[in-house]
């Protein structure tokens, strides 16, 4: 069985466990950035809930999706849902950059991270899916 029909058909490994096996499969520099910028994405959102979805992308989410984890040739990109929205004072987003809501950073080999503007971006992410979230409640008319 491959890793996209476990993940299509909902059996066998957990998200977290695909995950887990796309870093040990990759086996390179990707693995460890993509391994590297999850434990970040926990420390700045601890209750995040990883997925897999789209046949084989780690996805984190937390009130709604925060971020992508893709892996090319050449790059580790995590693309964030709502980054446009999103202040990026210190400049990381580095591609999607012309569209109106997602933005992504490229991650090619050998840079390195700037942990602290990344975790404040993801937590950024999750206070904009927050605040979407208890906008809605708002709207919802109350039942008597």
């Amino acid at each position: 069985m491959t890793m996209d029909s476990k993940s299509s058909s909902g059996e066998g490994a957990t998200p977290s466990q695909l995950i887990d096996a796309r870093i040990k499969e990759l086996g390179d520099w990707r693995g460890e950035t993509l391994a590297q910028v999850r434990a970040l994405i926990k420390q700045a959102a601890p209750e995040v809930v990883e997925e897999w979805k789209w046949r084989g992308v780690p996805v984190w989410e937390h009130a709604g999706i925060i971020c992508t984890g893709e892996t090319y040739k050449s790059v580790v990109k995590l693309t964030f849902a709502k980054g446009a929205s999103l202040d990026d004072p210190s400049g990381l987003f580095n591609s999607s950059l012309d569209g109106n809501t997602r933005r992504a950073i490229d991650i090619h080999e050998g840079e390195k991270i700037n942990e602290d503007a990344l975790k404040a971006l993801i937590g950024a992410a999750v206070a904009l899916n927050m605040s979407v979230v208890a906008a809605r409640a708002q709207k919802r008319p109350k039942r008597a």
